[in-house]
């Protein structure tokens, strides 16, 4: 079974604990809000059994800061 409003998060800081998120649709980039600023992931063609079921795998690319 694939879940396609869920996803895998792999990569970034070691203190971003929630790994498993929920994305907007499917395919597009999350932002993941952490430290006063946000983690971008992007998809990969790569999915990963959870509990939740397969998921796709989207990789930590940048980090953007918040002004401030």
């Amino acid at each position: 079974m694939t879940d396609t409003t869920k996803a895998v998060l792999e990569g970034g800081p070691d203190g971003l604990t929630e790994r498993i998120v929920s994305v907007p649709e499917s395919g597009l980039d999350v932002k993941v809000p952490f430290n006063g600023g946000y983690e971008h992931f992007r998809v990969t063609t790569r999915q990963q059994s959870t509990e939740h079921g397969r998921l796709p795998v989207y990789e930590w690319w940048e980090r953007t800061e918040l002004p401030g």
